[in-house]
């Protein structure tokens, strides 16, 4: 076998242009007619949503890299300096490709199905303007405050992903260039964005959005001046929290603090309407020092996260995929205690196909159960109005011990969390905020529970968060049980994240920060050693991304060896297909459905002996070094069959599915409608089929006809 050397730069993509390929796959959702309209706004908006976050965050820290005269290449042998560079060119790409999908494909579609978006005040029909003029002066005149700029008023803070309208304004009869004064209007988000107006000439159901309502009377918030040019600008700030663990005395507190710095990080993005006055813009890119790289003249709408709101309107669902509704887990019986059924065997649960309620009715049963002793959890996001965090309050209120790791330090539920952590203190439950510099995101549940035999610990171990609204749009993997061994470790999990206790040995599940990465490397590695004894040697690993240069270079030399290769890895991939004697055995594909693929399955076949395994981890180094995350293994054989037909039906998908080729893009499969296989509409249709099946038995055994009443 030729000497290679499997970490060269080359080897690897750069993981934030790999990320921009992701997002231009979700664009491609957008941009694919084959899919209902009002999807496709969808997929827009999600485009728009993920690209903030990645200024805020990933855009961010290069330029505190490039601030701090950091050197050190990546992954792909680049500069931080360098990827800016990169990047800068490729996002201008990026947005000027949303915009032209949204002005030339999706607007006209609108049109010509009954929806008009009228895109400039200007183009309002009479009978609009004075709609719109009155929908200003009762509902948005009272709610502005117009902010002017001039010597004695400095430029107001400008509050990061708001929108706002700068204009150039000047006192009547001033017409001097130096007399010209810069003001702000923020548009305000308690109202909505979307203003329904009364209908066009055909009947069509028309809207305008909020700021060309506000632009078309700004006149209004500045009687005493001229308006020479209004236009809406965004700006995209650094979100990154810069926390010294070590330092704070304590971290709640801490982390309130740095949240509330979000709101005047760096200005690191600046989007302004395209043919914006030079003027204005001059000025406001000097108030929020921005280079040229950093403005982006929009063709269109700021924003399009507004998109969602739109998708959400009534009226056009035949437009939209017909809503799935997750279905009942067969394995829970109404009736029968979540107790009774996991001493039966194991459960797998398939999220969002099937549905998250046996994990809340798990909690839920566990705080009412008068032999359940105590309840512990880990939780890294939950949903608005949690039933699970109500639950644990009510358990802790029955007497029980309850403990619960809160993690703090989840970007962007940071807020969110300090909240839920608050009400679980009051209601007597102890939090704890997990290890110093490390993040908690495992997903474990332990209940224990005294019994006629003894002690018996209930285990719940997750993909995905315990949160049950994004439970019906996240694809995850669940796993109910108690089997003693699995039972042992959780208990040594929840002692080494309250204190300082760490066993010797492990039963069953491996962690993160402390072995994970090495595990992984091992069973990699073994197959890689079959393979080179002359056995079929495979592997199938299921993800949300790869980058891990470590791992990477494990997987090329098991490709060397012979081993087959399946990846399905949603979002970044830094490993590339097909290098002569290094990938050749390695394939990826990404799949970009009506659900966010979130599940972690791992298959390794063991020389016919396969294992199965799920976890809370990719395969990134903040997973396998920087955080608290479980690996758990899959060992009923029912159980494994499940996970396999997971993994064969997606690695057959040919509809929703990327691959990704040698030149390092991504492209579909070229398939007829006949052919078409969607793994998502497949799992769940067979959902849907299993939950009518077992309507059925259960019509059966508890059918009872009527009788007539003349019989009685």
């Amino acid at each position: 076998m030729a000497e290679h050397d499997f970490q060269n730069p080359e080897y690897y993509t750069n993981r934030e242009m790999s990320w921009l390929l992701f997002n231009r796959r979700v664009l491609s959702e957008a941009r694919d007619t084959q899919i209902p309209l009002f999807e496709r706004l969808k997929f827009l908006s999600i485009t728009a949503s993920n690209l903030d976050e990645f200024f805020m965050v990933r855009i961010a820290s290069l330029k505190d890299m490039v601030h701090a005269k950091y050197s050190k290449r990546d992954i792909a042998g680049m500069t931080a300096q360098e990827q800016l560079a990169a990047l800068n060119t490729k996002l201008h790409e990026f947005s000027a490709l949303q915009y032209e999908t949204y002005t030339r494909e999706l607007l006209p579609l609108l049109r010509e199905n009954g929806f008009c978006v009228v895109e400039k005040h200007e183009d309002l029909t009479q009978a609009q303007a004075a709609f719109a003029d009155d929908y200003f002066e009762e509902n948005v005149y009272p709610v502005l405050t117009p902010m002017a700029v001039d010597s004695s008023r400095p430029f107001p803070l400008i509050r990061n992903k708001t929108l706002n309208i700068g204009a150039l304004v000047s006192k009547k009869g001033e017409k001097k260039e130096e007399e010209i004064d810069l003001a702000t209007v923020q548009v305000p988000s308690v109202l909505p964005r979307i203003v329904q107006l009364p209908s066009g000439n055909n009947g069509e159901k028309c809207v305008i959005l909020l700021e060309e309502i506000i632009e078309r009377n700004i006149s209004k918030l500045f009687l005493n001046y001229d308006i020479i040019c209004a236009h809406p600008f965004r700006i995209t700030r650094n979100a990154d929290l810069a926390i010294d663990e070590d330092e704070a005395e304590d971290l709640l507190i801490e982390i309130e603090k740095q949240v509330k710095k979000r709101t005047w990080g760096e200005a690191i993005r600046l989007e302004v309407e395209a043919g914006v006055d030079r003027r204005l813009l001059k000025k406001i890119r000097k108030e929020l020092s921005l280079e040229d790289e950093d403005i982006y003249q929009i063709d269109g709408p700021l924003d399009l996260t507004f998109l969602m709101k739109m998708y959400a309107l009534d009226g056009f669902e035949k437009f939209k995929y017909k809503k799935y509704t997750p279905q009942p887990v067969p394995e829970f019986e109404e009736g029968e205690s979540v107790f009774d059924v996991l001493r039966k065997g194991d459960v797998l649960l398939h999220h969002p196909y099937q549905t998250f309620q046996p994990v809340v009715d798990f909690i839920r049963t566990a705080a009412r159960d008068k032999d359940v002793l105590a309840i512990k959890q880990t939780l890294y996001r939950v949903s608005g109005n949690s039933p699970i965090i109500a639950a644990l309050a009510q358990a802790a209120e029955n007497g029980k011990q309850v403990t619960v790791l809160v993690e703090l330090k989840a970007r962007f539920d940071e807020e969110n969390n300090i909240v839920w952590a608050r009400k679980l203190e009051k209601a007597g439950c102890h939090v704890i905020y997990g290890l110093v510099g490390l993040k908690t995101h495992s997903k474990i549940t332990l209940v224990v529970r005294r019994e006629e035999d003894g002690i018996r610990r209930y285990v719940h171990l997750g993909t995905g968060n315990y949160n049950d609204a994004t439970a019906k749009l996240y694809t995850d993997i669940g796993l109910m049980t108690c089997a003693e061994a699995i039972g042992e470790d959780a208990t040594a999990v929840f002692n080494m994240l309250s204190g300082y206790s760490e066993p010797l040995s492990w039963n069953a599940l491996t962690l993160a920060p402390l072995w994970l990465k090495d595990r992984f490397l091992y069973l990699i590695d073994r197959e890689r050693r079959i393979a080179r004894a002359g056995n079929p040697a495979r592997i199938i690993a299921k993800m949300n991304s790869l980058c891990d240069r470590d791992i990477i270079a494990a997987l090329y030399e098991a490709s060397a060896a012979g081993v087959k290769i399946d990846l399905i890895v949603r979002g970044i991939c830094c490993l590339k297909v097909g290098i002569p004697g290094v990938s050749e055995n390695i394939r990826v594909r990404s799949i970009v459905g009506n659900f966010l693929e979130h599940s972690r399955i791992f298959y390794f076949e063991n020389n016919g002996h396969g294992e199965y395994y799920c976890a809370s981890a990719d395969w990134m180094p903040r997973n396998l070094e920087r955080r608290v995350e479980i690996l758990f293994p899959v060992y009923e054989p029912a159980l494994q069959e499940k996970l396999m037909h997971i993994l064969q039906c997606q690695l057959e998908d040919n509809k929703k599915a990327h691959l990704l080729m040698p030149d390092g893009t991504y492209k579909k499969q070229k398939i007829s409608q006949a052919e078409a296989f969607d793994s998502q509409f497949a799992f769940c249709q067979e959902a849907l089929k299993e939950g009518r099946k077992k309507d059925e038995t259960k019509d059966k055994r508890v059918f009872i006809p009527e009788v007539p009443a003349s019989e009685k």
